[in-house]
């Protein structure tokens, strides 16, 4: 089973989006900062991070660097999850090592169109094929 590491320092944010990743199909990790997330990711690579941009200790994009730095750590998709809409977030968050983003706040359909995107999801005309 593909893991997806949820990294917002709100809980009802990583709550939610955990329903939307396991109905996915994904074993969700949850992390309330970019440190703690490290920590995951250096126990085991997760497939798919859902990470938020602001939160204390260590920032999405901080996260984000270090993990890109890391051994594997060019493999996980990153998707940004924020209330950052500025063209100069998501120039920054997409030239920083994220393969996605998404404001927001996010539904199911949002989440499974980018993990689609990405490649972790298959499309529904492929498994149909």
């Amino acid at each position: 089973m593909k893991t997806c590491l949820v990294v917002d320092d709100s809980s009802i944010v990583r709550k939610v989006a955990r329903r939307i990743v396991e109905a996915l199909g994904f074993q969700v990790i949850e992390a309330e900062d970019g440190v703690e997330a490290l920590v995951h990711c250096k126990k085991a690579m997760p497939e798919a991070v859902l990470l938020d941009w602001n939160m204390p200790v260590m920032d999405g994009f901080q996260f984000l660097g270090t993990l890109r730095r890391m051994p594997g750590g060019d493999e996980p998709k990153v998707v940004f999850c924020t209330t950052e809409n500025g063209i100069d977030h998501i120039t920054k968050a997409m030239g920083g090592g994220a393969n996605e983003y998404i404001m927001k706040p996010f539904d199911k359909d949002i989440v499974l169109a980018k993990f689609q995107e990405v490649g972790l999801v298959a499309r529904e005309e492929e498994t149909a094929a």
